[in-house]
């Protein structure tokens, strides 16, 4: 159950990271996005909690941060039209070895 855990977290960090940039920084104007943000950011820090109950917190904390990473940066290219280039493609690939081979010593 804990990888499920911080997987959960990790996605939610994805969701709550689009959300800075959906409701403008945490804007009082954009009430709905930034009670979703704050409510993602409060979820995402108790699942990874829950998790480095049982595992290691380096481990939980570097594949939570590869999950969101890797995440948001893909999700910047998807939604924001963010620069798509090879060079930060190859570097989300090493994130996402970075976090598999975490997972495989774990």
């Amino acid at each position: 159950m804990p990888w499920v855990y911080l997987l959960l977290a990790g996605l939610l960090e994805i969701g709550w990271a689009v959300g800075l940039k959906l409701s403008h920084g945490l804007s009082l104007a954009r009430p709905v996005p930034t009670g979703l943000t704050v409510a993602a950011m409060a979820a995402s820090v108790i699942l990874l909690g829950l998790a480095a109950r049982h595992l290691p917190i380096g481990t939980a904390y570097a594949i939570w941060v590869g999950i969101g990473a890797a995440g948001t940066a893909i999700a910047g290219m998807m939604l924001f039209d963010e620069p798509a280039t090879a060079a930060r493609i190859a570097a989300i690939a090493v994130i996402v070895a970075g976090v598999a081979g975490l997972k495989l010593v774990s």
